[in-house]
């Protein structure tokens, strides 16, 4: 385990895993408005924009963080793997950043 804080591209990676994060929980909220209650697609229009450009940005965070910081082929497939279930991507970063992933690496 690796206690040093993350740098410039792990916070960059845990930024990208949050949006993403926050735009499925409003993607799901969006949903429910929409076909739960039936009251308005307003969430799913907005959202859905704001989701697709979030898992286009940790996509992109996550191959740049997987060169940058050396992570292991594993860790890079986890990575992406969490971008399809909703909310997957905050409890990931959160084990990378114990896992010491997020820190660069030793010279």
């Amino acid at each position: 385990m690796d206690v040093r804080p993350p740098g410039r591209t792990g916070r960059l990676f845990a930024a990208a895993a949050f949006f993403e994060a926050l735009t499925w929980a409003g993607l799901l909220v969006g949903m429910l408005l929409k076909y739960g209650t039936q009251t308005t697609d307003l969430g799913v229009w907005l959202f859905g924009r704001l989701h697709g450009i979030a898992f286009l940005v940790y996509v992109v965070a996550a191959l740049f963080a997987w060169g940058r910081l050396r992570w292991p082929l594993w860790a890079v497939l986890v990575a992406l793997v969490a971008a399809v279930p909703p909310l997957a991507t905050v409890p990931v970063e959160m084990w990378f950043r114990r896992r010491g992933l997020l820190s660069a690496p030793a010279e």
